[in-house]
């Protein structure tokens, strides 16, 4: 890959606190930050005592806390707006995401808005400019997948038409990160292979951006290394904390690399189909990462042959071209291993898909992402790899 720039920009939560019951520290550093928490969670978080446990982990350092529970999808506007309304209703000065990625997107998105205004949807590529310092955010993760916890980006659907808006602005870096492997205890298998092959999709993309720089390089590879030899690990022993605990801190440092180095096709691509077939957003990408690896390959043989040196346990020596080839269809047996299919396979109607093609297409050059990849696709390639993409065997 040719370097064309010479100084970067590294940007990361300000402080991030990980190992087992890193939780307990939440209200220590929520009482740093305010007096009065938003915690912003769901009703799958909140049945399994997590909302509660906040509650009283604040209350013993003296604050006082509400909570919104309304993320029951992958995160839209209507969230934000109502987060929001609570909010300043009560007069929270601190908001508390606990969580997967859709509670933290969430929660960054609120923090922003509370304070600089407008519709979240304004600060799309940089069209308004948060200037105020949003509301203090402390990040929850429950889940080893999406690293939001650890990136300067958020991902809300807008409702009106139906496009997935990736907004990226330092505002939404959470000040600070609580990564407690505990919690992605009880993601049940299904979750765990979204969320894995979520966080490896960043890890990859990130490795293999146009926009990959050193620093970024060290976390992606770390993460690859630690999520590779532990995924199936996870999925089919829930309860081995070692991995789960190795885990999340690959998709921390899967978020940390991304946020500096950005996603690439497989993001662009897999936008659009989550906001138009509801596909959560860690199976979408796990359906597109081997097709487009496919069709990226002879744009960096080179790096594609280092992520296949993760898969090549017995240390044989072989070309990049073998060993390009090895990491995608390590990728892709990892996946049926862990029961995902092609996008025809999730029940998606095949007529309804192929006459969203082309506005998918847009909408994923729009986001920008297909931009960073190696090999930058045609809005006719793009719709080409959608057809692929549907069919595609695992």
């Amino acid at each position: 890959m040719i370097q064309t720039k010479t100084t970067f920009t590294v940007n990361s939560p300000g402080t991030i606190i990980y190992g087992r019951d890193a939780f307990e520290e939440v209200g220590l550093y929520a009482k740093k930050l305010g007096t009065k928490a938003l915690i912003v969670s769901d009703p799958i978080m909140d049945s399994l005592g997590f909302v509660n446990q906040c509650k009283s982990l604040l209350t013993v350092n003296g604050l006082e806390a509400v909570s919104y529970l309304g993320v029951t999808t992958e995160p839209v506007d209507t969230y934000v707006a109502e987060g929001l309304e609570i909010l300043l209703s009560a007069q929270c000065d601190v908001i508390i995401s606990v969580g997967g990625g859709s509670c933290i997107d969430t929660a960054k998105a609120i923090a922003v808005v509370a304070t600089n205004g407008g519709y979240i949807g304004d600060y799309m590529k940089m069209a308004k400019i948060a200037e105020q310092a949003p509301i203090p955010h402390i990040a929850v993760p429950t889940t080893a997948g999406t690293g939001s916890e650890a990136t300067d980006a958020t991902v809300i659907t807008n409702t009106t038409n139906d496009v997935k808006m990736m907004i990226k602005q330092q505002a939404f870096m959470p000040p600070v990160a609580i990564v407690d492997p505990m919690l992605t205890i009880t993601s049940p298998p299904a979750i765990t292979a979204a969320t894995g092959i979520d966080a490896l999709s960043h890890a990859i993309e990130s490795y293999l951006s146009r926009l990959a720089h050193p620093y970024s390089n060290v976390l992606a590879l770390s993460a690859m290394d630690l999520i590779i030899n532990n995924l199936l690990k996870v999925y089919e022993h829930g309860d081995d904390i070692d991995a789960r605990e190795a885990m999340s801190l690959g998709s921390m440092q899967a978020g940390l690399s991304f946020s500096n180095a950005s996603v690439a096709l497989v993001h662009g691509m897999s936008r659009p189909i989550g906001a138009l077939f509801h596909v959560p957003h860690g199976i979408s990408n796990a359906m597109l990462l081997p097709a487009v690896l496919d069709f990226t390959k002879d744009a960096c043989v080179d790096r594609l042959a280092d992520i296949g040196q993760f898969f090549n346990k017995d240390g044989k020596n072989g070309t990049q071209e073998e060993l390009a080839n090895l990491a995608i269809e390590s990728i892709k047996k990892l996946c049926k291993k862990m029961n995902i299919g092609n996008l025809q396979q999730w029940g998606i109607e095949e007529d309804a898909f192929f006459a969203a093609i082309p506005k998918m297409a847009t909408d994923a050059i729009a986001s920008g992402s297909p931009g960073n990849n190696p090999k930058v696709p045609t809005h006719d390639e793009l719709m080409a790899l959608y057809k692929i993409a549907y069919y595609y065997e695992f």
